[in-house]
């Protein structure tokens, strides 16, 4: 019988019909539900998208507003360049991860990690600027809410992540209704928009400033590139199916693929779309109105069309937070799978959900709302800086990928990789450079520090690794004697299942009782050691005399005298210690245990057995 095996990096085999179904499928994406769970943020993104191309190109007047369906065609064309590019990724790298996992495989681990840096921290910022342009949006709509934005901000982080916490499946199903609604109402939109000669409505920008420039007739190389560079914050979110591809039932990749092909469909025809109706109806930008707004004015008229719209677009930007917790999770568990970060985030709670992955994401982006009070202008100059990395080195990895493959059509493959990294890697350096000044200098700082914070961790697990042995064969186990030390503070039952469990894994026992010099705890220690005679169990009791108030320091320092004097005994110090019926009880306790624990845990080498005795 033959075995195949597949290279790291390398396509997988497609898999086997007779396999055995998942059990936990039924907790995992199709590619209509992840097409909801993971592009919201994608989706979202024609919101703000468009509006950025049309500010910059507005610094030139109405002959720069010209240039709008141009850049956008641009960007369309550089959507598809990724999302080819990352339907290929979801192949050769079936166990996610994206951008590191390409980066890890052929760029080595140095390129790996920035990967790994830029996709955390965009995956953060893009829940702190989701759910504050969502409600942004709300609080125009109803401005008496404005005072209370922060805590607005928090409420929907606690929904989405609460949400989330049931499962990726159930955030799915319940966010597949409001990406319906956002992307029908664009598509009508654009659709009626494309039967108008001239706008139907203009009462949304009616009475508020323009901010076009006046006199703008010239429009340079260096302008064309800032409003590329802007408007490719469009394309945040593409990468994040390929990122999450073991949240989809098998065959996973090509659901995540399908996935992905639909998500670069729906979006680049939207941002063309939307290109297309402000160059048709001369749009020009103004305070205090989005340009999707004046859109929705313009083609469908200022009626309930227009505010569907406008709810749509709300709801979508606060819930596209989502797409972090789909794939931010993913990106964690195979960190902490190479050693770079906590071993917990690999840890599923059921519903496969990496329940510590969703609660650190959580609390991150909460920091970062306080730190912002709830407002997106503050956020948004770190935002997409990181993607735009993680793109660059996911396809300089992938040509390097169809060079060591050298399958059919290799060399079409490279280039239109090669191709896609120069265009994302200029516009990460000119994105960069234009918002360093308004806050960008903290993602440049931010990068290398969190890389040098997995390296951290990375090599505190080679040391631990060192010590333990990992990888090589153990000595065989052998008998060591046993002496077992056993803390106590009175008769009780307590004491009594203390020393049978003591007496049952230890060749020698010895009781030890701390007294104190003050008179009432002197008697009190008297009457215990007459109280030991008259029970004689068969179990000496030693009397550690402390001038002072410690009880764990004594008890520590009689442990590091035994084992000085036996170093070839095996010293287990067993705490007995009552769990109390109700949780609230606990509060009752005296927490002498606790005490003594960390006392003989931080001074000797002892072993440490805290027996629970529960009450009923």
């Amino acid at each position: 019988m033959s075995v195949l095996t597949t290279e790291p990096g390398s396509a997988p085999s497609p898999e086997a019909p007779s396999a055995p179904p998942d059990p936990g499928d039924r907790h995992r994406l199709t590619a209509v539900t992840g097409l909801a769970a993971l592009s919201l943020d994608a989706m979202a993104s024609v919101a703000y998208g468009p509006e950025a191309i049309v500010l910059v190109l507005a610094t030139a007047g109405g002959y720069g507003l010209g240039f709008t369906l141009p850049v956008t065609l641009a960007i369309a064309g550089l959507l598809a360049v990724l999302v080819a590019s990352y339907r290929q990724v979801i192949a050769a790298f079936p166990d996610g991860g994206g951008s590191y996992a390409v980066a890890r495989t052929h760029l080595g681990r140095p390129a790996s990690l920035v990967a790994a840096a830029s996709l955390v921290m965009d995956y953060v910022l893009n829940v702190a600027v989701a759910i504050t342009a969502g409600v942004a949006a709300l609080t125009s709509a109803f401005p008496v809410l404005y005072a209370d934005r922060l805590w607005l901000c928090l409420a929907v982080l606690v929904l989405v992540t609460g949400v989330n916490l049931r499962g990726i499946v159930d955030s799915a199903r319940a966010f597949i209704v409001p990406t319906a609604v956002f992307v029908v109402s664009i598509l009508t939109l654009i659709a009626v928009g494309l039967f108008r000669s001239a706008p139907v409505s203009t009462e949304a920008a009616a009475g508020h400033a323009s901010v076009l420039a006046e006199n703008g007739t010239t429009v340079g190389a260096l302008l064309l590139l800032k409003a590329f560079a802007s408007g490719c914050s469009a394309l945040t979110g593409v990468e994040a199916i390929a990122n999450a591809v073991p949240s989809f039932r098998t065959p996973r990749a090509r659901r995540a693929q399908h996935a992905e092909i639909a998500l670069g469909a729906i979006l680049g025809v939207m941002l063309i779309g939307l290109a297309v109706l402000i160059s048709r109806f001369g749009l020009q930008p103004v305070q205090g109105v989005t340009v999707l707004a004046q859109l929705a004015d313009a083609a469908l008229g200022h009626n309930w069309a227009f505010y569907v719209v406008q709810f749509a677009t709300m709801i979508l930007l606060a819930l596209s937070a989502n797409t972090s917790f789909g794939g931010l999770p993913v990106l964690l568990k195979l960190l902490a799978r190479d050693n770079y970060l906590p071993h917990v985030f690999t840890l599923k709670a059921d519903r496969q959900v990496h329940r510590h992955g969703v609660l650190a994401l959580a609390g991150v982006s909460a920091a970062l709302l306080v730190f912002s009070g709830g407002d997106t202008n503050t956020l948004v100059p770190l935002f997409a800086i990181g993607v735009f990395v993680g793109f660059t080195l996911a396809q300089t990895g992938m040509v390097r990928h169809w060079r060591q493959e050298r399958g059919r059509r290799w060399r079409t493959k490279a280039v239109l990789n090669g191709t896609g990294a120069v265009l994302t890697g200029v516009s990460a350096v000119v994105v960069t450079a234009t918002k360093f000044a308004e806050g960008a200098w903290l993602i440049v700082i931010a990068l290398p520090l969190l890389v040098a914070a997995f390296l951290t961790v990375h090599r505190a697990y080679a040391a631990i690794g060192e010590q333990l042995g990992l990888g090589r064969i153990p000595d065989s186990p052998h008998r060591d004697r046993s002496l077992v030390i056993v803390p106590v503070s009175g008769l009780s039952k307590l004491t009594s299942e203390a020393l049978t469990a003591a007496v049952s894994f230890g060749d020698e026992v010895r009781a030890v009782t701390v007294c104190h010099p003050d008179a009432e705890d002197r008697a009190h220690s008297e009457a215990l050691q007459r109280d030991w005679a008259l029970w004689d169990p068969d179990v000496p009791l030693v009397r550690l005399d402390c001038p002072g108030r410690a009880l764990g320091r004594p008890i520590a320092a009689y442990v590091r005298e035994l084992t000085a004097i036996e170093p070839d005994t095996r010293v287990t110090v067993l705490i007995p210690e009552v769990e109390p019926a109700r949780r609230w009880q606990r509060m009752l306790q005296n927490q002498r245990g606790a005490v003594v624990a960390r006392a003989v845990r931080r001074d000797t080498d002892a072993v440490i057995c805290r027996l629970r005795f529960r009450l009923s």
